[in-house]
């Protein structure tokens, strides 16, 4: 038994000739979704990952602002940015790329940004909303794991799912989204013990953990689901998940992979949230 691949890739090529449609509906009646991004410092990392964040606003119709700042500027002259940002008629989302330098507190920043700007879906409200089931922007990732294992046909509900990570950008929140869909949810971590016999007991398995190949064969249930959201950048230069794909795939019923997995989900989803913002902005 090989495991099903689930394509990232192709779910978001699926997903964005929506979004593009629903783009010119909104420029139509004279509305275009904005969203501004801001970076701080020069980590290439980020500069990559917002790269691709204004290429892929430009595909669909998003009109992005791009924001830059030496990593010295001052939290103050920082937050007074995203004040504006927040008053801006024209800035329907509003996305602040991490991490941030030491100095600059990321919760003070993440509070700042108005809640119905909050594309990134971090912000406490939204959070907040998020785990009572109120209506909220979901954090992109999470809502992207959710989707992709929606979109291969697979039925949540009383499953058995175990999320290894515990980051309030994925660990926590996939778990919140998951439970609402009515699985059971158990969250593993580094002080786990015995990580293996938890995993083990997984029907879909969740991984967002950033240690290269931490989960192998004896991690993982036969047929289960394996959602690999690590992306761990090798000594070769190659990427590679957190899961070790090439003997899971033996085991495992369904996977995602890395490259072409979660990311390119995790980037449509904020076009999701962005264009929703646009539209909720302008039925005020």
């Amino acid at each position: 038994m090989t495991a099903q691949i689930i394509s990232g890739t192709e779910l978001a090529k699926t997903i964005r000739t929506g979004l593009a449609d629903e783009a010119a509906k909104l420029k139509a009646n004279g509305i275009e979704p904005g969203l501004a991004v801001i970076l701080v410092g020069d980590d290439p990392a980020s500069r990559s990952y917002v790269k691709g964040k204004q290429k892929a606003c430009a595909e669909i119709g998003i009109h992005s602002f791009l924001y830059t700042y030496p990593a010295t500027i001052s939290e103050e002259e920082l937050l007074a940015k995203i004040r504006g940002l927040n008053a801006d008629p024209a800035v329907h989302g509003i996305l602040v790329q991490l991490p941030l330098p030491d100095h600059i507190r990321e919760w003070s920043v993440i509070e700042t940004i108005a809640p119905e700007k909050d594309v990134d879906g971090f912000h406490p409200i939204n959070v907040g909303k998020m785990v009572i089931g109120q209506p909220a922007f979901l954090p992109c990732t999470p809502h992207g794991v959710l989707m992709m294992v929606k979109s291969a046909g697979i039925d949540i509900v009383g499953k058995h799912v175990v999320v290894v990570g515990r980051s309030n950008i994925v660990g926590k929140p996939v778990g919140q989204l998951f439970l609402r869909e009515h699985a059971t949810v158990t969250y593993a971590h580094s002080k786990t013990p015995d990580l293996p016999a938890v995993t083990r007991q997984a029907d879909i398995l969740i991984v967002a953990v950033g240690k290269a190949r931490i989960i192998g064969p004896e991690h993982v249930k036969p047929g289960a689901v394996v959602i690999d959201v690590g992306v761990n950048r090798l000594e070769s230069g190659k990427l590679c998940g957190d899961v070790d794909f090439d003997t899971v795939k033996e085991v495992a019923g369904f996977m995602t992979p890395v490259p072409g997995g979660v990311g390119p989900m995790t980037i449509t989803m904020l076009l999701h949230n962005t264009i929703e913002a646009a539209r909720q902005l302008a039925a005020k």
